[in-house]
């Protein structure tokens, strides 16, 4: 048998590796356009902001190590130009040689991943402008920063690769500036829960343009500007373009195989596509979330590894399916972790699946060892079935640990009420005896149950305020005084029985603390003396940096960034 591979990296590597494994005597070839083949894709930011220092460390393997160890033809500098179903043929040309020949195969297996978006602009092809995909995006960048040593660099774009970019050049010193057409940066997060992502990076000195459009760049001596569909431009020493990727899929096309949403290539769950011998892998075909059901583009790198895995089963004879990707994720921000599974409200919504979430904000391990940090925990599921959809985290350590866990929660369709007795790991400077895994599932079981009911953060404006309810804060008076919302009572959840005969029972009465536990068992005890009550969910410390987040961007403008 003989496998043609078109394209390296993540699928096309791992799929060739399996299939020797599966299959000592095939024949093996893998043609790669760039110089490099099963490179860390993920570190090439680290790589620009010397935080991976050498370049080898970012190539997992070379044509050589596959020659000797799997005795894999692998042709690097080398493009597929055309794919001929009919004779089971590819055209290759050597991008060096210029020279073209054809190869045969039994099997042929694409894995040509995407490209970075780079929209028909005025100037993108300027020197100082660039997009990073690949080793050879990266080693520009880099020469680029360490000859020129830009001050100040302006990121089209606010998704994983950009941020890590911006990340890298701020520690480098370089004063950053992100624009881009969305209101928040990290598209997988909810609004409320970016707003922790824009606060780090403000903090840091990022300046951040959200719901600008840029139409262009021009070259001005040696700085480039970035020009704004309603704003004046910016002047900066390079640009970024971080908009995004769109499946390479001109080859499938041509080829007649079927395409599936924004042109990528649609697949089955074997990995195969409309032509038969025929399959397809990576960022560049569709895949069912596995959440919704839906088709979606997914494009990560664990994703990509299962599929070059499963279609090389299928390769030699096996019959291994693909059953979705739910698009878990992670990413390092400063001194923040922010990651997210399934789905969010946003999508959730637009697949009409009636749901509802809890905010908490548990401690990363137990409070009495040092070193304990909080973090701000999503968690959405579906209220009929009480099915998990998604969960999104954003914190310090155990962000990780935790999302990792209610993503494996998910794959194993389990209930909302079933992490209440998950039994996890715990020892003081790990966790704590009630997870916050657990401790969700407690808070959701209650919110079922009938024993609590909440309200949130963008319900908070629309409270009756006329006196037909009462609205209650019950932090400490230090708490109350450095902040409280308008119209809040304060009296601390220690002394709330002791002024039971001040509330009138006929009244609704809304609980706000500053993290959603004391107004949860305030709540409680209002409920079991004949109040009716509701707590704020995720309490007083999300309310205010959500809203101070949608304040700050309502009123910023960038700095370290030259006005022309």
């Amino acid at each position: 048998m003989k496998v043609v591979i078109v394209g390296g990296v993540a699928g096309g590597a791992s799929s060739a590796a399996r299939i020797r494994r599966l299959d000592e005597h095939a024949q093996i070839i893998m043609i790669e356009r760039s110089g490099y083949v099963s490179y860390a894709n993920c570190g090439l930011p680290y790589y620009v902001g010397g935080v991976i220092k050498e370049q080898e460390e970012l190539t997992m393997q070379t044509p050589e190590s596959f020659w000797d160890r799997f005795r894999i033809d692998v042709r690097v500098r080398q493009e597929v130009t055309a794919i001929n179903p009919a004779e089971k043929t590819v055209t290759v040309r050597g991008l060096d040689s210029g020279k073209s020949y054809t190869e045969t195969y039994d099997k042929l297996l694409l894995a040509p991943g995407a490209k970075p978006t780079v929209p028909a602009l005025s100037g993108v092809d300027s020197e100082r402008v660039f997009t990073l995909r690949t080793v050879e995006d990266t080693l520009s960048i880099r020469r680029f920063v360490e000859e020129q040593k830009p001050k100040t660099a302006v990121l089209a774009g606010g998704g994983f690769i950009g941020l890590e970019m911006a990340e890298n050049l701020v520690e480098m010193g370089v004063s950053v500036t992100i624009v881009q057409r969305p209101k928040q940066l990290l598209a997988p997060l909810d609004t409320d829960m970016a707003s922790f992502v824009h606060a780090e990076m403000r903090r840091h000195g990022v300046a951040l343009r959200l719901r600008e459009t840029v139409t262009g760049f021009r070259q001005d001596g040696d700085s480039v500007l970035t020009l704004l569909e309603e704003s004046e431009p910016l002047r900066s020493d390079m640009v970024l373009l971080a908009i995004g990727v769109t499946p390479d899929t001109h080859l499938a096309k041509e080829a007649g195989l079927e395409l599936g949403i924004r042109g990528s290539i649609a697949v089955n769950e074997r990995m195969e596509t409309s032509v038969p011998d025929i399959y397809a892998v990576g960022d560049a075909v569709e895949v069912t979330h596995f959440v919704t059901g839906q088709k979606a583009l997914i494009s990560l790198a664990g994703p990509a590894n299962k599929q070059g895995r499963i279609a090389a089963d299928n390769i030699c004879g096996g019959n291994s399916h693909f059953h979705g990707s739910q698009g878990s994720s992670v990413l390092k921000l400063f001194s923040l972790t922010a990651a997210s599974t399934g789905i969010n409200e946003k999508a959730a919504q637009a697949a009409g699946i009636a749901y509802d979430r809890v905010v908490l904000f548990p401690a990363s391990h137990a409070t009495y060892y040092p070193g304990a940090q909080s973090m701000a925990m999503k968690v959405l599921y579906e209220k009929e079935s009480l099915r998990l959809l998604g969960a999104q985290i954003v914190g310090g350590d155990g962000v990780d640990k935790r999302i990792d866990v209610l993503a494996t929660a998910i794959r194993a369709k389990m209930t909302a009420l079933q992490l209440t007795e998950l039994d996890l790991s715990y020892a003081p400077p790990y966790s704590s005896a009630k997870d916050p895994v657990n401790m969700a599932g407690f808070m959701i079981e209650d919110l079922e149950s009938g024993k609590v009911r909440q309200f949130h953060w963008n319900e908070v404006e629309d409270l009756p305020c006329d006196g037909n309810a009462t609205l209650l804060d019950v932090r400490t008076e230090g708490e109350y005084r450095r902040g409280h919302l308008n119209g809040f009572r304060n009296i601390p959840l220690d002394d709330l029985r002791e002024h039971l005969d001040e509330l009138d029972r006929g009244k609704p009465v809304y609980v706000n603390c500053q993290t959603g536990l004391r107004s949860y068992l305030a709540c409680r005890l209002l409920t079991q003396y004949g109040f009716t009550c509701a707590h704020l969910s995720g309490g007083y410390s999300f309310y205010q940096v959500v809203t101070q987040e949608q304040q700050t961007a309502r009123s910023a403008y960038p700095c370290g960034m030259e006005k022309v």
